[in-house]
């Protein structure tokens, strides 16, 4: 019995000298070689790692060092100088769940197609990591990550699991080609539903706060966002710039709030940007809203060419369309103003009012071709019921007809600027009147006019300026149909007698004052030279001499 004792015993002290044999083995570099090559080898992971550690004053804690971790064939999922493993009894049911792991000083590479890691957590820990996805629909690489998640329990598809809190910090981060540094991001993931109750982070100069839920269907509520003196610059157009908010999925802001912007773009500006959106939801390249409203104003708004001077903005969206409550501008040295609104059902922009003053606008070169362009999707019409512009100056510098009014004056009712989708005087009113012109080198003083437009014409009824000692008056009417029949007739009294020939009617041989009477036929069809198409006649008489001349296909015979 004695020797039975002594026998175990002696094996009691042998199996723990071995324990502690193992133990120590396994904390040297060829222990952690072979609990390297030992996972390699009778799993679908690839381990390695310089170094495994175990101190009593933390019994629960394995740190290993150096490791490197993941899928066979593929890039290391998991880089670090450091993982420290929280284990526990639940090993001897669930060897690769531990009650934490914390991961330190390395490199993250996250994929959503990769299949997942058998690796679970009641909490995962983060201590300045970077974390990289170079693959999916919102690529990332962060930097200096700082975190947690609570549980952690990774699926295909979803690197956080189903059901998780968590809270990140990142010194800095590149989302979707978008940099943004210092970023905080607490939320939590609850089956499908993913809610992110703060964001923040500093974005080009300035800082972002938000809040914001995603459901199981994909689509997206902000309660809040908040941009806040912005200073972003970017090498894309307007149109390439907003072209993003067209792709998002469905997703619909409560408020949105942007303080001091500056953002500059190819050929556009806009400084000093406020704006408040509010109750609006973007679905499909298309925006929808039962009670919604923007309001914003600027220092200065710049898109080629154009440019707008504190111009201000309110309008109120609904089911039916957008109320433009206030509009308004400095333009060119002058003002615009307008109100009115755009409805959906017709896609027709209706202008209650429309206000110009003190213009100084020289007209584009290219100003008749963007007159012949053809309107955008979301514009069939527009409609002007109340126009005035006073004391404006309009120049248009095309050598081929330069023309300049000045002090210009005019009113208009009932205006269809617009229809389907293409620009021109359709219906309504309209008045003119300047104190100075020219028309290509021709002076006038005084130019007025007044045209009725309906759906087959529009007319002309009254047309007249003074020029040197006379008067010229006249009379007109275009077809509203594509050939643009155009029927005019102009009468001068004492004029020059060869007031038209800078306008294209070839010299009369007469001198001095004269009295003349025109009346011509022709096309103005787009994409057609006019002249090609004049036929008519001219009659100028200075004294007892009388010249008539006869135009066909634009040509006079015989004429110099």
């Amino acid at each position: 019995m004695k020797f039975l004792g002594k026998v175990l015993l002696t094996l009691l002290l042998l199996l723990l000298l071995l324990a502690v044999a193992v133990y120590v083995l396994l904390q040297t570099q060829w222990g952690a070689g072979w609990i390297g090559r030992q996972v390699s080898a009778n799993s679908d992971y690839q381990l390695s790692l310089s170094k495994m550690e175990h101190n009593f004053s933390h019994p629960s804690h394995l740190l290993l060092n150096n490791v490197s971790f993941g899928r066979k064939g593929l890039p290391a999922t998991l880089v670090a100088k450091r993982v420290t493993l929280g284990v526990g009894l639940i090993q001897f049911s669930s060897p690769l769940h531990f009650s934490s792991i914390r991961l330190e000083q390395g490199t993250l590479n996250l994929s959503d197609k990769s299949a997942p890691l058998s690796l679970q957590a009641d909490r995962l820990q983060l201590s300045q990591m970077a974390l990289n996805r170079n693959q999916g629909e919102w690529p990332l690489q962060a930097q200096r990550v700082d975190g947690g998640v609570m549980p952690w329990k990774p699926e295909a598809g979803n690197v956080l699991g189903k059901q998780a809190s968590f809270q990140m910090s990142a010194g800095s981060l590149t989302l979707k080609g978008i940099p943004v540094s210092d970023i905080l991001v607490q939320g939590s993931l609850k089956g499908g539903q993913l809610v992110l109750s703060n964001l923040g982070a500093d974005l080009a100069l300035g800082s972002v706060t938000a809040s914001a839920q995603r459901d199981a269907q994909g689509a997206w509520q902000v309660p809040t966002l908040r941009l806040n003196s912005i200073r972003l610059q970017t090498d894309k157009t307007l149109g390439e710039f907003l072209q993003p908010l067209g792709e998002l999925p469905v997703v619909h802001f409560d408020r949105v709030d942007v303080t001091d912007a500056r953002l500059e773009g190819l050929d556009w500006a806009v400084t000093d940007l406020d704006l408040t959106l509010k109750d609006l939801t973007l679905r499909e390249g298309d925006w929808q809203s039962d009670n919604g409203s923007l309001s914003m104003n600027a220092n200065s708004f710049v898109n080629g060419s154009m440019q707008l001077n504190d111009p201000i903005a309110n309008m109120d969206f609904s089911a039916q369309g957008v109320a433009l409550t206030q509009f308004s501008s400095r333009w060119v040295n002058g003002l615009v103003r307008a109100e009115g609104n755009w409805t959906r059902s017709d896609k027709k922009l209706t202008l209650d009012e429309l206000a110009i003053a003190g213009l100084e606008y020289t007209l584009p070169l290219n100003w008749r071709d963007r007159w012949m362009q053809t309107l955008p999707g979301w514009l069939d019409s527009v409609e002007v019921t109340r126009f005035s512009a006073n004391r404006n100056l309009i120049i248009d510098i095309n050598p081929a007809f330069p023309f300049q009014m000045t002090a210009l004056d005019g009113t208009g009712s009932n205006l269809l600027m617009a229809q389907n989708h293409q620009w021109g005087i359709w219906s309504g009113n309209l008045s003119f009147n300047a104190a100075e012109a020219t028309f290509n080198r021709v002076d006038l003083r005084h130019p007025s006019l007044t045209l009725n437009a309906g759906d087959s014409a529009i007319a002309v009824t009254e047309m007249s300026a003074f020029s040197h000692e006379g008067m010229l008056e006249g009379l007109a009417t275009v077809s509203q149909q594509p050939q643009r029949a155009l029927s005019l007739s102009l009468t001068g009294r004492q004029v020059p007698v060869n007031l038209l020939h800078d306008w294209g009617w070839p010299q009369v041989p007469l001198q001095g004052n004269g009295n003349l009477q025109l009346k011509i036929q022709g096309a103005l069809a787009a994409e057609a030279a006019l002249k090609p198409s004049v036929n008519g006649t001219l009659s100028v008489t200075a004294g007892d001499r009388t010249v008539q001349q006869i135009m066909q296909a634009g040509q006079v015979a015989g004429a110099q």
